[in-house]
């Protein structure tokens, strides 16, 4: 690929996120940065050493909605901008969809048996929604579609740290722009998000990442380009240590189980000194471990009064 990268500060932890410009039949932006003005500089800036100038960028691609990849779909209002459908909730920000969310969330957290006391900081600090544009999507691309101007460029749905995330790879030199789903240097939360339909099921996040990362091992790519950090070589080898990391974690969440617990307790037990800073990653994390240790038949959930409960699964 024709491919020119641009880092992107952001106010996150994180730090840089990556955005790529790639020439094709089409000049096309994959992914924007976050809604603020050191992010404009920079995506100027780095259009610019590309040789080009913003309104030439004929097409925005998003891999995912997180506001540090979809900020800036404003800087292009002549633009196509393209993305799996779900991006298009958070970019419209309709009032509707908004309290869906509120609600959502809170009912989750509900049921992780939170303290009401900290359930109204968390949902105030989901916001955030200042840091994303605006624009709607023009055009839609899904699981298998071919990337308008970039033949053998090929979608693939990768659900797991959003509803809405794709990889794009290409066909012919296996080189991948992969968002967030493989990162160098961290591993991406399996975040909780509302389902793409817009019910009240929760998507099980970590399941989802692993099988996407499944996924990208079977198709035995060359070169991640990464949404965070470097660009990856050693892909299936990154991956299985994300996945061998995952069931180390599983199994220390089994020693730590004791009896009938709330998602919070397990949470305290398995991050007890950054569960109260970071309540809502930690909270995802441990989730999706239960998650996989319910499909493993290895722990049994229990709803009562109003909260899941787990515990080691009887023989």
């Amino acid at each position: 690929m024709n491919i020119h990268k641009i880092v992107i500060p952001t106010p996150y932890p994180e730090g840089d996120v990556n955005a790529f410009l790639v020439k094709g039949d089409a000049l096309t932006l994959f992914d924007a940065g976050p809604k603020t003005k050191e992010a404009y500089e920079a995506l100027k800036s780095g259009i610019h050493e590309a040789g080009y100038e913003m309104n030439e960028v004929e097409q925005v691609v998003l891999t995912h909605h997180h506001p540090d990849h979809c900020g800036w779909v404003d800087a292009f209002p002549e633009a196509e901008i393209i993305a799996h459908e779900y991006v298009d909730h958070w970019l419209r920000k309709t009032d509707e969809f908004l309290s869906y969310r509120s609600d959502f969330y809170r009912e989750q957290l509900q049921l992780q048996g939170v303290p009401e006391s900290y359930i109204d900081n968390i949902v105030r600090n989901k916001g955030e929604m200042e840091l994303f544009g605006s624009r709607p999507l023009t055009q839609l691309i899904n699981d298998g579609d071919e990337v308008p101007g970039h033949p053998n460029l090929k979608a693939y749905y990768t659900p797991g740290h959003a509803q809405s995330h794709l990889i794009f790879v290409e066909e012919k030199t296996k080189e991948v722009i992969g968002g967030d789903l493989l990162l160098e240097k961290i591993t991406p939360n399996p975040l909780v998000e509302p389902p793409i339909d817009l019910s009240n099921i929760r998507p099980k996040s970590l399941i989802q990442q692993q099988q996407s990362l499944k996924l990208l091992r079977e198709l035995n790519v060359e070169k991640v380009f990464s949404g965070h950090g470097h660009d990856i070589v050693k892909v299936n080898e990154l991956i299985d240590i994300r996945l061998e990391k995952d069931q180390m974690r599983m199994e220390q969440l089994l020693q730590l189980m004791d009896g009938q617990q709330a998602v919070i307790e397990l949470t305290m037990c398995l991050y007890p000194t950054v569960y109260q800073k970071q309540m809502g990653l930690t909270l995802s994390k441990t989730l999706g471990y239960l998650d996989c240790l319910v499909r493993d038949g290895l722990v049994q959930v229990e709803l009562v009064n109003g909260v899941h409960f787990y515990s080691l699964k009887t023989k």
